[in-house]
């Protein structure tokens, strides 16, 4: 039981955060649809190996900053500053995305594994994610920073990452047909979660120095 926490949070970590539309997942389900669901796998095996490592080196670098109250706290400051200017650059400033279809030749096995590991690993986003959320956890006592909770994490964290990419290679029929309606709109969804966590982020702050 005390192993289930960790196992579910990993999971709901990495399927929130991959299931919004994206060039890794976006890329999946069009390899499985011009090339067929082996290549598909393949393809998300490459990307989710990647993810392993992803999350092993944010879950370290969380504990180092979890004895550490101050380094905390300036993250937290840190991570408004950004969030805030992302918020404004979304809803004002950037311009609306057009959906590009694009061409994916017929490729290897091997070939498309490589490829899910080459944007998978181009992926920066993953790292400061899973500290946030390890680290967040770790305050609300949901989590802690001993070997067998970080690798059950870790293991959630991958399935929940297979099981995203999975559904858009399918579902990606469903997915397809609301693509354009989502690229449209899509700053403005960005824009919203960025303002919310902003939000989130500076309630915090003041939580922090109020208390």
């Amino acid at each position: 039981m005390a192993l289930l926490t960790p196992l579910l949070s990993g999971f709901l970590a990495a399927f929130i955060g991959i299931i919004p539309p994206g060039l890794i997942n976006m890329t999946a389900a069009k390899v499985n649809l011009k090339e067929g669901k082996k290549n598909a796998l393949w393809f998300v095996a490459g990307a989710v190996l990647v993810i392993f490592f992803q999350v092993s080196l944010a879950v370290l670098f969380a504990q180092v900053i979890d004895n550490r109250p101050d380094v905390v706290t300036l993250l937290r400051e840190v991570g408004f500053a950004i969030f805030s200017v992302l918020t404004i650059y979304f809803l004002f400033i950037a311009k609306e995305p057009k959906a590009k279809k694009s061409k994916i030749k017929k490729s290897s096995k091997k070939s498309r594994f490589f490829l899910g590991m080459l944007l998978s690993g181009l992926n920066f986003f993953p790292i400061p994610y899973y500290v946030v959320v390890s680290v967040t956890l770790a305050s609300y006592h949901l989590f802690v920073f001993e070997n067998n909770i970080i690798f059950t994490f870790v293991f959630g964290s991958v399935l929940g990452s297979f099981a995203a990419l999975y559904s858009y290679i399918g579902f990606f029929g469903r997915i397809e047909k609301k693509t354009d309606y989502l690229m449209r709109n899509m700053n403005t969804i960005i824009g919203s979660i960025t303002g919310l966590i902003a939000l989130l982020t500076l309630f915090n702050i003041l939580n922090y120095y109020f208390s």
